[in-house]
């Protein structure tokens, strides 16, 4: 097996566990009552960061163990420039702990949980077109 192979297939396994976080959150947000909105953003930054380190691996940029998604994007636009904005991505940040763990936290309503939603819908989107080959 060539190493450019061995590339795709583990950005491939990356996006495998995205798209489960993905579906994950889409599934959740259509509970008619009792919608675990938090479990809904962590899905969310599971997404977006599981795809941002598949195209990491796709484009052989090494990155640090981490669920810090402004340090993964740091890493894949210091090599290329990609439109995903900073500022559009950092809220999901909070989800990795506060959606996970009890604490003094701000409540996480419908209104952010599908708004979280529909910024990894947004970013998974413009990763996809990155990784047309990974995707074929």
């Amino acid at each position: 097996m060539s190493q450019q192979h061995e590339i795709i297939v583990e950005a491939q396994r990356w996006i495998e566990k995205a798209e489960n976080d993905f579906r994950n959150a889409e599934y959740v947000l259509t509970m008619p009552e009792k919608c675990p909105f938090d479990t809904v953003t962590y899905h969310c930054h599971q997404c977006v960061e599981k795809y941002l380190k598949a195209v990491l691996t796709f484009r052989s940029i090494s990155f640090p163990k981490t669920h810090d998604l402004v340090v993964l994007l740091n890493r894949l636009t210091e090599k290329e420039e990609i439109k995903i904005l900073i500022q559009r991505i950092q809220p999901l940040n909070r989800y990795s702990i506060e959606a996970r763990y009890p604490g003094d936290w701000e409540p996480i309503d419908a209104e952010e949980a599908r708004s979280a939603f529909e910024t990894a819908k947004s970013v998974r989107n413009t990763l996809r077109t990155l990784m047309e080959k990974v995707l074929e």
